[in-house]
């Protein structure tokens, strides 16, 4: 029979995806068919699945992790924001609706059945399946319904080892106060702790994780040190991207909009030694000495081109252009760079129509259909043969598109100005391809390192699991599980 476990936190972003993606890779390792789970992820990073969906992030990394494909039951719900008090619902890979938080809370009672559905399904092809919470079940507040925590586990009858974060501060309070405020039967399902990310000689908090066996009764799982080497790995939050200044690299700034999305494409410039990457914030000038600035994705185009223009970014990004630097447009930064952004049928907000930045001769209209598949292009420019993926609404049309920036199936992508200092694409990935990387990095004159990416990856999550099996008691985890 397959068996799972599941690793809640004490709250969010106590690193409870990387807990799940080394010890996904400790137990494959240990020769087991293992997959992730998330019942419920809220996240506007996304990968594109086997079978045709999208999942979030963080799945996508755990399943790497496992050595499996990715499919949409690792990841059955997944809320993708659009504005502060809506999300876009997908469910089981497909968009369903678009709700605000309250209106969720209704919606939320019909998604177990769905969820439980893919659960089962996963269970049934391999032999241990490691769920990730979200948030915490300390939020009390949300418990009635809840698909993502404790609601899920009774439902599943998981075994949960709960994490706390050391690096924040308080984890005596964290672990205690979570068993203070769940019911007594939630308690009963959680069958020990851990503690994550110490910094220091962990030996000086064995009379507080004395205190916290003592309190609570619950085994403890060990102490993990923080792993400095996880800004190595895919993030799926853009506040986790590490700034990599480095004097004399090639300067490429990424714009952080409000509602980033498929940040995932900065994640292999962050490792090469002749890039200095940085991310914008709000408030911040483009720096005058900037080579390349790239517009990610977003969730809300239009919602995020207004930003943009608040930040004054669209000045400064003439100015960029006239002193000879290079503009790349990815997905909603693709769309963003046109004349204009129009959604007669109000699909990302309000319907209407918003002037764009005016740096290439196309212009969006938003459709209700959503393209999401994964892709081979070839790179015009270079003529290097890359794989990516798309996952994005909308219809890019206008006379710069008679200068590709790929062609895909024999069809041209994206669009490049006349003078060549701005690109567009709806191609998201394709920098994790060393081949493509390397000569659009090289043709902007810039030091090319030797690591695959990829092979760069792998060793990372290897090393994580060295991590964890060292820290952690890993057999007694697994061991729980049922």
């Amino acid at each position: 029979m397959t068996k799972a476990v599941m690793i809640q936190g004490t709250g969010s972003n106590v690193g409870k995806s990387m807990l799940v993606a080394g010890l996904c890779r400790a137990a494959a390792r240990r020769g087991l068919s293992v997959a992730p789970f998330k019942p419920q992820n809220m996240s506007n990073n996304a990968a594109v699945t086997s079978d045709g969906g999208e999942i979030g992030r963080a799945q996508a990394l755990q399943a790497l992790a496992c050595g499996k494909p990715l499919v949409v039951d690792m990841n059955p719900v997944l809320l993708k924001p659009e504005t502060d008090v809506g999300s876009q619902v997908v469910v089981q890979g497909k968009r369903l609706t678009t709700v605000k938080a309250r209106e969720y809370s209704k919606l939320k009672p019909q998604l177990m059945e769905l969820v439980l559905d893919s659960f089962n399904r996963l269970k049934s092809k391999c032999d241990l399946v490691i769920v990730e919470g979200a948030g915490s079940p300390a939020e009390v507040n949300l418990r009635q319904g809840d698909i993502a925590n404790m609601g899920f586990a009774q439902a599943a009858n998981v075994p949960v080892v709960l994490a706390g974060d050391i690096d924040r501060g308080g984890v005596i309070a964290q672990i205690v106060g979570t068993q203070a405020v769940i019911s007594e039967d939630d308690a009963g399902l959680i069958a020990g702790f851990l503690v994550n990310k110490f910094r220091g000689d962990p030996s000086l908090f064995d009379d507080g994780y004395a205190m916290i066996e003592e309190t609570t009764g619950w085994r403890g799982f060990g102490v993990l040190p923080y792993f400095d080497e996880a800004w190595k790995l895919p993030a799926e939050d853009a506040l986790d991207i590490k700034n990599a200044a480095r004097e004399g690299g090639l300067k490429v700034v990424c714009l952080g909009l409000s509602r980033i999305a498929n940040f995932d494409d900065l994640d292999p410039l962050a490792h090469e030694p002749g890039v200095s990457l940085t991310m914008l914030r709000a408030g911040e000038p483009i720096p005058g000495d900037t080579d390349v600035v790239i517009i990610p994705g977003s969730k809300s185009t239009r919602g995020d081109l207004a930003f943009l223009k608040e930040q004054g970014w669209d000045v400064d990004l003439v100015a960029h252009v006239r002193r000879g630097g290079q503009v790349l447009g990815i997905c909603g930064g693709y769309q963003m760079l046109g004349q204009w952004v129009r959604d007669p049928a109000g699909i990302e907000g309000p319907e209407g129509d918003t002037e764009g930045l005016g740096l290439l001769n196309v212009e969006t209209v938003m459709t209700p259909d959503k393209r999401l598949t994964e892709t081979a292009a070839v790179h015009v420019a270079s003529g290097e043969v890359f794989r990516g993926y798309e996952i994005h609404i909308g219809r890019t049309e206008g006379t710069d598109r008679a200068r590709p920036f790929a062609r895909v199936d024999g069809r041209e992508e994206g669009a490049v100005s006349v003078d060549g200092r701005v690109s567009g694409s709806y191609l998201h990935g394709m920098f994790c391809d060393d081949g493509f990387r390397r000569a659009w990095l090289k043709a902007l004159g810039a030091t090319i390192g030797d690591a695959g990416y990829d092979a760069t990856v792998e060793a990372v999550l290897d090393r994580l699991a060295d991590h964890v099996e060292e820290h952690l008691d890993v057999t007694e985890i697994l061991a729980i599980a049922r």
